[in-house]
């Protein structure tokens, strides 16, 4: 890694990213010692969004008993995170400021998947990246939008404001739509708002494999 990566916007976006990665493994970390059984749900929600996306983590908290106030505010971190973390990681790779050899199959895919998924942004601009990430589709989560946003030439705070706005209105509405799903499935069984998590994984792994053979690219949350 350059002297001067801190130096760059993205740089500095790096590591407000990886700070946050830190405190929230720090707080996961104390409150697994201090009481693992309440922790253990927010632990697995936030895997299912990194690994799955924010639909089958969020659908995770509500079925465990959770309100907005819990599964909002993990998730928009989540997201965000990740959004600062890869967006810098890739447009410093590309400058060859960051040399992992590690990485450069990911940042590959990334890209690839941006070139595929890109083409609307370009024509619509700023008002396209928004839609493009509220959109629930598969391959049109916040990292892959600001990774067009970049190749779309936007300055990173403008593409950062844009992607993370959408995101963070795209996570609201996640929320009352999972919520009411959840509210309805819990007056018809005490299960059945498992049942209902356990469909949403299903579609969501189905659309994501779907996807993948299609245009041989990784997946990201909608």
């Amino acid at each position: 890694m350059h002297d001067s990566v801190f130096a760059t916007p993205e740089g500095r976006l790096l590591g407000v990213g990886l700070a946050l990665t830190g405190l929230m493994l720090l707080a996961f970390g104390i409150g697994w010692h201090l009481f693992p059984d309440r922790i253990l749900p927010y632990a697995i929600m936030t895997g299912l969004n990194l690994i799955i996306g924010r639909e089958a983590g969020m659908s995770f908290g509500y079925a465990s008993g959770f309100g907005h106030a819990q599964v909002v505010p993990l998730n928009i971190l989540i997201e965000t995170i990740q959004v600062l973390v890869i967006y810098p990681l890739f447009v410093l790779s590309t400058r060859h400021l960051i040399q992992w050899r590690v990485l450069e199959p990911f940042m590959t895919r990334i890209q690839r998947a941006a070139d595929t998924r890109g083409g609307a942004v370009r024509h619509f601009g700023i008002a396209g990246l928004f839609v493009f990430v509220f959109m629930p589709f598969w391959m049109t989560g916040p990292v892959v939008g600001a990774i067009i946003g970049f190749l779309i030439g936007l300055r990173p705070w403008v593409n950062l404001s844009v992607v993370l706005v959408s995101t963070y209105i795209a996570i609201g509405a996640w929320a009352l739509l999972l919520n009411e799903l959840n509210a309805w499935a819990a007056d018809v069984n005490r299960f059945a708002p498992y049942a209902l998590f356990v469909a949403i994984v299903l579609i969501a792994v189905a659309m994501n494999l779907l996807g993948r053979h299609r245009r041989g690219t990784p997946g990201e949350g909608g």
